[in-house]
């Protein structure tokens, strides 16, 4: 066992879990964290939308939610950092308490309600880590207010705000946290929303073509086949730039041994793990492989990274695991993945993805 997970971790989780939260942001955010290297696999270099990773390891989005520490925590070993949701006004979220450790199950429920300082706020803090120098690949993710009348014209103002100043940006669709949200998943519903979308980021002056923001969609884990097949027939048409597999999900498996577990929210953590790799594996099948993915859910060690990877992913996110093994969680899976990519003879992530699916 790690030092974190022997004896930091039991001190930090007998303070509750979103003031530690908070508290573990705004350390970050000061510089408090261990700092990592990385780019130290040749291996790992990963190169998309015209630009090269230094590993394919990323912070999802939900920890840094209004862009307070997007250099703290690349400087701690992420390959890219998304910060988001942020929403066009400022919202204070669900009522409290609204996080929830599972620790027996390594996982954590939250019903946060996309708790965002709002647009003006997040660009600020973007802004001014970009003019003083800030370097490493950012995403934004966007999302709409609770009592929002018009989705697509939030989402439409997210994506003209944060484009010049982001290197992909998401329309999140799948928090099960704000009601009605999930809706837009429906082909229809979607097929609106990105044609709209997709008008607003090229509207975004200075943009060439070569260059424009690249847009992706983040989905919910609880979708059928048909589902599936639906959503994955209006990225195609539309040149959607990349799907999110996927966000956190409502079901509650029977393994659950938590008393927590039957809290509202949406779950992630280990017990996500299987559901979105194969959600992963369907929606690489979906799209013949042509469409690049992120994988999210469950990726606590390099192994994990690596069975994403071999589903589909192109790159693949952590959050839940940050809790669980510590500030050095990116750097640890960075070099197991190595090793992992390295015992089967691939010299490079890309040649490893989808592997199990071709």
């Amino acid at each position: 066992m790690s030092l974190y997970t022997s004896f930091a971790r039991p001190l930090l989780f007998a303070l509750p879990a979103e003031f530690m939260h908070r508290l573990a942001v705004r350390g970050v955010a000061l510089g408090l964290a261990p700092g990592y290297p990385s780019g130290t696999h040749t291996r790992l270099k990963t190169k998309l939308w015209g630009k090269e990773f230094p590993n394919p390891i990323g912070m999802a989005a939900g920890f840094d939610k209004d862009c307070e520490a997007p250099g703290g925590l690349l400087s701690m070993g992420f390959g890219f950092v998304e910060a988001g949701t942020v929403t066009p006004k400022p919202q204070p979220g669900n009522p409290k308490p609204r996080l929830f450790r599972l620790a027996e199950d390594h996982a954590i429920i939250n019903r946060f309600g996309f708790n965002s300082h709002g647009h003006d706020s997040f660009l600020a803090r973007l802004k001014s880590w970009r003019e003083a120098g800030g370097t490493g690949f950012l995403g934004v993710n966007v999302g709409q207010n609770k009592e929002s009348t018009n989705a697509i014209a939030d989402y439409r103002a997210g994506v003209k705000m944060f484009a010049p100043w982001s290197d992909y940006l998401v329309v999140n669709v799948s928090s099960p946290n704000t009601p009605g949200l999930r809706d837009l998943q429906s082909a229809e519903k979607l097929r609106a929303l990105l044609s709209a979308v997709l008008e607003a980021r090229d509207e975004v002056p200075g943009k060439l073509a070569s260059t424009r923001c690249p847009i992706l969609v983040k989905i919910a884990p609880d979708l059928d086949l048909n589902a599936i097949q639906d959503i994955a027939g209006v990225i195609f048409d539309l040149g959607i730039d990349g799907i999110i597999v996927a966000n956190t999900t409502t079901d509650r498996p029977k393994t659950l041994k938590s008393q927590n577990a039957g809290e509202t929210g949406g779950l992630s953590g280990a017990p996500l793990f299987e559901p979105s790799t194969r959600l992963l594996t369907n929606f690489y099948l979906a799209t013949k492989g042509m469409i690049p993915l992120i994988g999210v859910g469950g990726v606590f060690t390099g192994r994990d990274a690596y069975e994403k990877i071999l589903a589909g992913a192109s790159l693949v996110q952590i959050y839940t695991s940050l809790i669980y093994r510590g500030p050095g969680a990116a750097h640890l899976i960075a070099d197991e993945l190595d090793q992992c990519l390295a015992a089967d003879g691939y010299s490079s992530v890309a040649e490893a993805v989808g592997a199990k699916n071709r």
